[in-house]
């Protein structure tokens, strides 16, 4: 009998330590099938396929919905949410994000228009090796004066050592 007991115990702690752990779904969520669609113009696909990435944490997938919030492909073009997805990306090192971000920032697309952020994020994601916000910092520089532009890059060298958590806003 004690030999039951113990098997019985064995087996139910068994399935609860099953049952308590996390659920994951099924069906892997692709970033590669969501390029493909975007590219071939299928956003529905794309959304599907990203949104689930994005909201697991995924920074490629985060920026890629921010495009399509920006632009409008595939949903309403709501540069609030394509703001929102930008700085969770940007966040995490994503420098096309924190280009997307300068960009906002410069044509004040959501956010109130500020050259100093957005020469910040143009900074940061040109150190990151996006390969516009280099020139795209040059351009905005000729509209600040060199005082704007120190605090920028003060600003950049305070967001990034901060590991994302201090970047003007």
């Amino acid at each position: 009998m004690t030999r039951i007991t113990i098997a019985l115990a064995a087996t139910l702690l068994f399935f609860a330590i099953i049952l308590s752990l996390p659920v994951t779904s099924v069906v892997a969520q692709d970033f590669k099938k969501g390029l493909v669609a975007a590219q071939s113009g299928d956003f529905a696909t794309a959304i599907e396929e990203w949104q689930a990435l994005a909201n697991q944490g995924d920074a490629d997938a985060q920026n890629n919905l921010g495009v399509l919030h920006q632009t409008g492909n595939g949903v309403p073009q709501d540069f609030v949410e394509a703001i929102k997805w930008y700085r969770l990306a940007a966040e995490q090192n994503n420098a096309d994000a924190q280009n997307n971000l300068g960009v906002a920032y410069e044509r004040g697309q959501s956010v109130i228009q500020d050259f100093i952020i957005s020469h910040m994020w143009y900074n940061i994601a040109s150190a990151n090796g996006n390969q516009s916000s280099a020139s795209n910092r040059e351009m905005i520089a000729k509209k600040m004066t060199q005082a704007a532009m120190e605090k920028a890059q003060a600003m950049a060298r305070e967001c990034m050592n901060s590991g994302y958590t201090k970047c003007g806003y």
